[in-house]
Parts: C-alpha cells; structure tokens; sequence
C-alpha cells in the first residue's frame, strides 16, 4: 500500500508539472468535462434525458470503458459500479448485477434480447465491442418493459450510429495486449444521404494464454474471434426502418489442466467451444399526428459446440429464437404520456452431438404492459402493469433413468408485474428517485431438466420439472447531487425473491461426483453504491472520481448465497489537457480499485482475499504532419498483483487472474 501511495504522489506530481507546461484553453476544456451532456436513455419506456428519468440508469460510451484498457467488453462493463463479472480466465465473462447473473441479467443488443444458452457458466456474453456506441446499465427488475428473465437487471447496447446526412466515413484501430500477445483489429465504413444510411464493421480478436503474476500461462485459455456487423436504414418525416445484421465466430480453450503446457500459440487445444451467432434485427417506427408506434423483429441462431479431443463435437446445440416487440405511444393527454404494448418470443432448441446438456425444447412467451409518465414541475411520477405467460414443451430422450436422459415436459408459468417510480427536486441540483418494482424469471431447462455431469461443474446435477417461478420485489432509492464542479450521488437497494431457484446436495454419490438438485427457497439481497466525482475551478482539467459498492445475499434460513461479489473500493485521478500542435483532448489517468475480502460465502465456497489494483492511463489526438490518430496506452495490474477473484471459475484449482497487461491502442480516420 506504502507503494501504491508513493506511486500516486509521483503521478499527481508529475501531472501538475506537464500541466504548467502545456497551452490550456480552459472554456474549450470546459465544454468537453465529463457529465455535460445529458444523455437521452433508449432502455427505459419514455426516453427520457437521465435528469428527467423516474429510474436511475447507469450509462457509458463503448470509447470511455476502452480507454480503460479492458480486454473484452465484459471486462469494461466490470468497471461501472454496480456491475461484476463471474469469469473464466480472460475470454469468457458473465455480467453480474447487484449479486444476480445468469438468466437473472437480460441482455439487449440492436432492440432485440440475446438468447445464447445464457444459463450455462462458461456460456459468454457472445458480443464484441466493435460497433456499439453505448451501454445503458437498468440494476434491479425491469420485466415490466422486457418481461422473463430481467429480474435482475438489464444490460442494453445501443449500436454504433450512422454518418451524418451527404458524408463518408472510414476508420480502422489497433489495439495490442502485452499480457496475452493479443490483437484487435477493426475496420468500419459509413456514409448516409438525406434519407438512406449504410454502415459496415469487421473485427478479428486474437489472444495467446493469459499470463499470471510469476510469469506462468493459464493453459488453453487462449480464444479468438471474428466479428461483422452491418446496417441499412431509411427514414422520411412519417417513418423510419433500420435493418442491421451481426455475425460473432468464437473459438474458446476450455482451460481444465490449470498450469501446464507452457507456449504462446493462439491457436485453441482441446477441450474447446465453437460458438457461431447470427443476429438479425428489423427496428421499425411509424409517426402519426400526435402519437407512433414502435416495432421491433428479431432473429437470433446460437450455434454452441463442445469439442473434447476431435473435431466430433460431443455436445451440439443450436438455439433459434424469433423476437417481437410493439409499443404504441399514444397521443399525450395533458401532462400524461403513456404507453402500451405486446412482447413476445418463439424459441427452439435442437440437439446434434453425443450428449445432451438440455433436451430439445420448445419455449414460447407473450406478454402485454402499459405504463404512463405524468410529469408537473419538478416531479415526475411514472406507473406500470404487465402480464406474462411463457409455455415450455421438451422432448423425451434416453432410457428412463439412466444419465442423459429426459422425460417430456410441458409446463406453463403466469406473471403479473407492476412498478411504481416517483423522482423529484429536493433543492437545487439536489434530486430524490425512490422506485418500487415487482419482476420474475421462470425456471430454465437446466433447471426444470438436468440429468448428468455438466462440463466444468464436476457434480451431477438432476433437475426439478416441479420448480415455480422466481418472484420479487425490489425498492431502490436514490440521491443526487449534481453541479458544475461537484457530482455526488447513493443507491440503496432491497431486493427480496420469492422461490430463489439454486442447487443443493443430496449426499449420493455417482461415479466420484456428488450429486446436486435444484431447489427453491425465498433470498434476499440488499446494498447499494455510493461516489462522487469533483473537478474544482479553476483547475477545470483536473478530476478525481471515487466509488464505493456493496452487496449482501442471504436465503431465508440465514445461509449466504453463491458468487455474491466482495464489496470494492474504486478511485480514479485524471487530467485533460492539450500540447500545442501535436496532442489534442489529451488526458492521463491513475486509478486504484481495492477489492476486500469476501468471507460472507456459501456452503460450498472458500472465502477470498481482498487485493489492490493500480491501473494507468494516457491517451489523446495526435497530430504527426497530416496525419492525426487517436492513441490510448493503459497498464493495468501495473504492479503486477498476484491475486484471485471471488468470481473467477478458475479460483478452486487456486489459479490466478491476469497479471500486468500493458495496451495499445490506436485509432485512425482513413
């Protein structure tokens, strides 16, 4: 810690002196100072500016959480406060919020929920950062607007935007990782017309095993991936339509022999996954007088292979779901907005390889909501109710029994929701959300079907066709304060769940693996978040930010629940400033996350050391000639830490997480 002090000293120091130095033109920096803009927030019902929305939405650029020198989309979202990543060394990553992930955390890319075989631990996100804008990040239940499944909370990725109106655009970066030799490599085009817009982006991700503190590698945790979007869209004064289309090739090691065979090929060994996906989606919106109506289609197939030692894959299973979504916004009556709508979801699963994970399956949703906004003054109320059904049908499969086999289910679960948001003006820049909202999951096939021996679990899992649909209720309050030089804001939270679906011992043993089933008990979860962010006048260029978050899950006989983050510690100096002629919107920054130990642990978990972390950055537009490229250098784990994350899958063969990673990033307007 005496270092890490040091460390910041030096840096605050050394910052002070490149600042006299430099040519400052404080109205310019002024203007480009974080929290200026208002951002207009697309995953809640009204889109709102976030001073005048009911629900505090946590929302970020893509470029923000990159310049943070994050490896992986997951590993930038990891970095906003409330957000955690249950990991298997550094290509696959789980969203965590507020304690819940898995088929608790719904995620929307392009208007439309990915479904990917999410329930699985070692199932990624399937997403790669390369053309999306930003994320919006909803902490506690939204099934009111999303319905099953984002009874936790919802990760939403706006796409990156088309070129404005008669240019071209094209842009091509660079990004190197020392830790892992790694490269990210992407290429974008765009250009628009009055009416029409077209875009296009390709990326080619590569990564050798991740090196840990004592310069060892992390066997067979070396990935690659191939990524392509595209967008067309067309818009008049009474309609508009976007029709974009990505396609995401992964090639994922399956790390199972801890630290062994030691070389810096990229190129995956056995056991592995293929995960091929292809996303289609149509957002359509119809201007009408004094009202429109938004539609929104989706397609996504999930193409997930599992390879042992051939390139037989030994469990294959494609996942096609079909999504729609209409809102209409009806004509404003007084101070009222309101909004009602229908969702709804077709999904197949089909099994090709030797053994099956989930039995072929059927699963269909439907759900209808509204909601209003009713704004006066300075206080906003907002209410809404909604009613789901989601139908499961599977297929029989195996001997009666036996391990791998299925009997055929057909279930039906029901679902009224209701949410209640009322934000107002305390004082000046003072602001109060309060927030009380009802969400719900119904049990996945995992959960309803299991028969066998899961990969990377070691245990035989059996699964419940008679588990009920997780319920809760969660309030949130929050409050704000916010002016020029000084943001201040604290979330609390209490989330109770009805029916908390999780797996517990029987005490058999088959085969060296003991025996788990799926059962329900009621759970708790309760903390919250609480920072600030202060850049004073006149030294206008400087900013210092620091977080704090916690989190506590216990079921209702008093035990904790599983993979509940340790809580976090998180401070950021940074400075902005310009060096004439050559370094424009330049910044450096020194952040310092301290996690602590996690000894609030379930049954089958061991507790968990805290550990400090020191990241660096610097970056800006650099102009060489006539040529100008943005750059961004960041070591991360700079001191080289040895530490294991409470949330890493890799922590009970006592394996660490990534050691000192130094990146590069480049970034060029052709």
């Amino acid at each position: 810690m005496k270092k890490i002090i040091t460390t910041l000293f030096i840096w605050i120091s050394a910052i002070l002196h490149a600042q006299e130095t430099v040519e400052k033109k404080q109205d310019t920096i002024h203007k480009n100072k974080p929290f200026a803009l208002d951002e207009v927030i697309v995953s809640t019902a009204f889109n709102k500016i976030q001073s005048q929305n009911v629900m505090k939405v946590e929302h970020s650029t893509i470029k923000k959480l990159q310049q943070k020198g994050t490896a992986t989309l997951i590993e930038g979202l990891a970095t906003i406060p409330g957000v955690s990543q249950v990991s298997t060394g550094t290509s696959i990553g789980k969203p965590v919020i507020r304690g819940l992930n898995g088929n608790r955390v719904l995620v929307y890319s392009q208007g439309v929920r990915i479904e990917n075989q999410q329930f699985g631990d070692e199932h990624g996100l399937g997403l790669n950062d390369a053309g999306i804008e930003s994320v919006e990040v909803i902490k506690g239940p939204a099934s009111l607007l999303y319905g099953s499944d984002a009874l936790g909370g919802v990760l939403y990725f706006n796409p990156e935007k088309f070129a404005n109106s008669g240019t071209f655009k094209a842009n091509f970066s660079q990004n190197f990782f020392s830790n892992t030799l790694g490269s990210n490599s992407s290429l974008g085009l765009k250009t628009s017309t009055e009416n029409w817009k077209f875009l296009a982006r390709g990326t080619y991700n590569t990564h050798s095993d991740y090196k840990i503190a004592n310069g060892d590698r992390v066997t067979n945790t070396r990935y690659q991936e191939t990524d392509f979007k595209t967008g067309i869209g067309y818009s008049n004064s009474k309609f508009s339509t976007v029709f974009r289309y990505n396609y995401n090739d992964l090639d994922l090691g399956i790390p199972e022999e801890g630290i062994a065979e030691q070389t810096t090929n990229k190129k995956t060994a056995y056991p592995k996954q293929g995960v091929f996906n292809h996303l289609l989606s149509l957002n359509n919106t119809l201007f009408f007088e004094k009202s429109k109506l938004d539609v929104d289609l989706g397609y996504i197939s999930n193409d997930r292979s599992e390879f042992e030692d051939s390139q037989v894959a030994v469990l294959h299973m494609k996942l096609n779901t079909f999504n729609y979504d209409a809102k209409y916004h009806l004509p404003k009556f007084g101070k009222l907005e309101s909004i009602v709508g229908v969702q709804g979801m077709h999904q197949t699963n089909t099994n090709s390889g030797e053994e099956y994970l989930i039995p072929d399956a059927t699963t269909n949703d439907f759900g209808v909501f509204g909601t209003g906004h009713y704004q006066w003054e300075s206080n906003v109320f907002q209410a809404g109710l909604r009613f789901d059904n989601r139908k499961i049908t599977t297929t029989a499969h195996g001997v009666s029994g036996e391990e791998g086999s299925f009997e055929a289910i057909d279930k039906s679960f029901d679902s009224f929701n209701a949410s209640l948001g009322y934000k107002t003006n305390l004082a000046k820049d003072l602001s109060l959300r309060l927030n009380v909202a009802s969400g719900f999951r119904a049990p996945n096939l995992a959960e309803l079907t299991s028969n066998g021996v899961h990969e990377g679990t070691n245990r035989y899992e059996v699964g419940n066709p008679d588990l009920k649909t997780e319920q809760n209720v969660q309030t949130d309050l929050n409050l704000e304060y916010n002016n020029s030089h000084f943001e201040f804001f604290v979330n609390g939270f209490y989330n109770h769940i009805n029916d908390f679906i999780y797996t517990s011992p029987t005490g058999i043993v088959l085969d060296n693996n003991d025996v788990f089933e799926y059962i329900q008990n009621d759970a708790k979860l309760f903390g919250g978040e609480i920072g600030l962010h202060f850049h004073p006048h006149p030294l206008d260029w400087l900013h210092y930010e620091t977080s704090f978050e916690t989190v506590t899950g216990k079921k209702q006989d008093g035990d904790y629940l599983p993979l509940i983050p340790a809580n976090n510690w998180n401070n950021t100096i940074r400075a902005e400033f310009k060096i004439k002629n050559w370094l424009e919107d330049g910044f450096a920054s020194l952040n310092v996350s301290t996690t602590f130990n996690q000894n609030n642990v379930n049954d089958f978990e061991t507790k968990s050391n805290g550990y400090t972390l020191l990241n660096l950055g610097f970056g800006g537009k650099v102009s060489i000639g006539k040529t100008t490229f943005k750059v961004n250098l960041n070591g991360n784990n700079l001191l080289n830490k040895q530490y294991i994350s409470h949330l890493s899958r890799l922590k009970t063969d006592g394996i660490p997480n990534i050691g000192r990673n130094i990146v590069l990033g480049l970034n060029f307007n052709i």
